[in-house]
């Protein structure tokens, strides 16, 4: 190891031995007498004002009813979205070239641990700790949650739904006073606040790694892992709390029309703004910034392992019935129409994809499907809990169309973004954001007056225009926030942060990890 790599490995060694002792020492805080956790002097009662507890300081607290059938649903919907993670890994490493997959698995493995702890310690603080100032909670939230610090294991989030001073005690009981409003407008989620927030917690995980695909083969292990925790904390974090966590796009309403009596917000059910948007154009500045692959347009540069390839998109497919089905946070009736729609517009997209590339090319492309899978997968994400099926098939096909069309276009234009990031998940997450507002109906989730903007209510046309401008804001953000992180770590970065010409030219595998995926006897 030559003592450039020392340096490095020597910083990682400090930046673990800094973070082991924060940690020792906030475990060592956590004693239930003491409450400097959050923890109050009654076991585990976190005396967090926004989950729901009930009881008195002198008696002591409960948590409110968790539904064990609602939260083991959660458990398996947290973990189908994890998996996806090292599905888009296989995706990736078979679209890669045979001298570059190990590090495309690498960095996907690096990103999945990096996210993972950085979510626990500040991320999910940032993205939906609710900050006691409006207007700062418009844009971030707090650092209260930190550290997992007031987040239960046991308590939902949510206010105490009582008549006449008595908690309700079974979910029936729970489903009757949403359905009658005997309660007033607020209730309690059903699982508990840490099942949340670990759910979440995948989501924070698998966006970066998204955006690898458009790094592939240039930049140093070294500078990514430096990168993803700066776009997790200043993109992801601050996106996530617009749009879910009570920001200025989500729960903080935008008011275009004075004439409606409430404003209305970006409808994001599942991630396309938050995940798809903010990654597609992020991998996009990213592939601008490093500039193109040597041999870019000169050399083959195939899919290695098209197995692989195929692989990933049905992992996706899979784990994808989590991210969408699970983004309802419970088991009723969104649960199983979100389940419907993403089937329905993953396989029209796939359907189309094939199609377009069969028309363009002579030849029905077995990339191309799996391509088209995941393109469906990212277009319904934001409309899953908005749409029927009907809809659905219309989304499949908007998506199969406009993200073959970019790929193409980006081709065009010799955007190296090397795996189509930007095409299928910038342009089918802004896709679907935009027929979101669209398509959302009134029969699949109750809202009066409707709220897409085919239902021909102003409310439906003020919907439309809000989720293109929140689209818009999150593109703007994403990508220039990406294009600064990266400026400013290429300027300080020893060497700059892409790799060199001979590296580049041996492959990632030998020169960062000094491994190789296939080894010749």
């Amino acid at each position: 190891m030559n003592s450039r790599n020392h340096k490095y490995a020597l910083l990682l060694v400090a930046a673990v031995a800094i973070t082991a002792t924060g940690a020792m020492s906030q475990a060592y805080a956590q004693q239930v007498t003491d409450g400097m956790d959050g923890y109050a002097e009654h076991g585990i009662y976190t005396g967090n004002p926004n989950e729901c507890w009930v009881g008195n300081d002198a008696d002591g607290y409960l948590p409110c009813y968790i539904d064990t059938g609602d939260t083991a649903w959660m458990l398996t919907a947290t973990s189908l979205v994890l998996f996806m993670s090292p599905g888009v890994g296989f995706f990736y490493g078979g679209l890669a070239r045979s001298k570059n997959i190990t590090n495309v698995l690498g960095m996907t493995l690096i990103v999945m641990g990096l996210m993972a702890v950085q979510w626990v310690l500040w991320g999910y603080s940032l993205a939906f700790a609710p900050n006691a100032d409006e207007g700062a909670n418009m844009f971030m939230g707090s650092l209260d949650y930190a550290g997992f610090n007031m987040v239960s294991n046991y308590a939902p989030l949510g206010a105490p739904t009582a008549c006449d001073g008595d908690i309700w005690s079974n979910a029936y009981q729970m489903q009757q006073f949403k359905a009658e409003e005997a309660c007033g407008d607020s209730w309690p989620s059903t699982v508990p606040h840490s099942m949340f927030a670990a759910f979440q917690g995948t989501f924070a995980i698998i966006t970066p790694i998204l955006i690898i695909g458009g790094l592939i083969d240039r930049i140093k292990f070294s500078a990514l892992v430096i990168f993803v925790l700066l776009w997790g904390t200043f993109v992801y974090d601050p996106v996530a709390h617009w749009v879910w966590g009570g920001g200025f796009i989500g729960g903080g309403g935008i008011d275009l029309n004075p004439e409606i009596e409430e404003a209305s917000f970006a409808l994001d059910f599942a991630g396309g703004t938050v995940v798809h948007i903010t990654s597609g154009f992020s991998a996009l500045a990213g592939a601008m910034i490093l500039g193109r692959r040597l041999g870019y347009g000169k050399v083959p540069m195939e899919p290695h392992n098209i197995p692989m390839v195929v692989l990933g998109a049905a992992i996706l497919w899979f784990g994808w019935f989590g991210f969408n089905a699970g983004s309802e946070v419970m088991v009723d009736g969104i649960t199983v129409s979100a389940w419907v729609v993403t089937n329905t517009a993953t396989g029209m997209a796939t359907i189309t994809w094939v199609l377009m590339s069969w028309a363009h090319t002579g030849k029905p492309s077995i990339v191309g499907a799996a391509t088209g899978a995941v393109a469906g997968l990212v277009a319904i994400t934001p409309a899953s809990g908005w749409v029927g099926p009907m809809a659905a098939i219309i989304i499949g096909i908007a998506a199969g169309t406009v993200c073959y069309g970019s790929v193409a276009f980006k081709n065009a234009r010799k955007w190296d973004d090397a795996l189509d990031v930007w095409g299928v998940h910038g342009m089918g997450g802004l896709t679907g954001a935009i027929l979101t507002g669209t398509l959302a109906s009134p029969h699949i989730w109750d809202t009066g007056d409707g709220w897409g903007a085919w239902t021909g209510t102003p409310q439906g046309y003020e919907q439309q225009a809000i989720s293109i401008i929140g689209a818009v804001v999150s593109i703007a953000y994403a990508f220039g926030v990406t294009v600064v992180i990266l400026k400013v770590m290429d300027a300080v970065w020893p060497g700059g942060i892409r790799v060199t010409p001979k590296e580049e030219e041996i492959g990632l595998d030998l020169a960062q990890h000094g491994e190789r995926a296939y080894v010749n006897e």
